[in-house]
């Protein structure tokens, strides 16, 4: 008798956005929770997004600095792990509003906070099982050139500092880009009467 393996799709964070998700300007973000600067520069995406109002689109990387932050992984994976029952960005705020109290417990706590109801999540976080996400975008980071956090792009172009001026610069460069490759649209044929 043969089992059928369960397929399960799993959210990736590069799938995950907040703002105009059809924007044409993406604002993409390598960071991780127990960072303080990371915690400044979620408060200019904030600001960000109310300014830039359906414009952007907002995406965060996961880079744990494991080395400085050691539950910073973890608290990627629970980011992760939230993602996938549609509370990424609850998750998001809360876990750097409480980004000096990141163990496996408070994880847990966090995400029932976020409105997170699975019953496995404490097994996911122990298991790692979202740790292949967390990992493939510090891979991913490192590949574009990250090296520390918080580090900010804009339709794929790195922004040299994580201020409200120089992101909003960047915002507003790559918003005329697109309105200058908007399609022409072409004279429509009016058929004889």
């Amino acid at each position: 008798m043969a089992f059928k393996k369960e397929v399960v799709e799993i959210i990736e964070p590069r799938d995950v956005f907040v703002g105009n998700v059809k924007a044409d300007v993406t604002l993409e973000e390598f960071g991780e929770y127990e960072s303080e600067s990371c915690a400044k520069a979620n408060e200019v995406v904030k600001r960000l997004l109310e300014d830039y109002d359906g414009k952007i689109r907002f995406n965060f990387r996961h880079f744990p600095l494991t080395n400085i932050h050691q539950r910073s992984l973890k608290a990627g994976e629970a980011a992760v792990a939230t993602a996938q029952e549609g509370k990424f960005w609850e998750m998001h705020n809360i876990l750097f509003a409480n980004r000096k109290n990141l163990g496996t417990t408070s994880l847990k706590l966090h995400s029932k906070e976020a409105g997170v109801n699975n019953k496995r999540f404490l097994d996911d976080l122990v298991n790692a099982t979202y740790g292949w996400q967390v990992q493939g975008d510090l891979k991913e980071g490192l590949n574009r050139g990250v090296k520390e956090v918080p580090t900010f792009f804009v339709n794929g172009e790195k922004v040299a500092k994580a201020t409200y001026d120089e992101l909003s610069k960047a915002i507003e460069a790559a918003l005329k880009k697109v309105k200058k490759k908007a399609p022409v649209k072409a004279p429509t044929k009016q058929k004889a009467a």
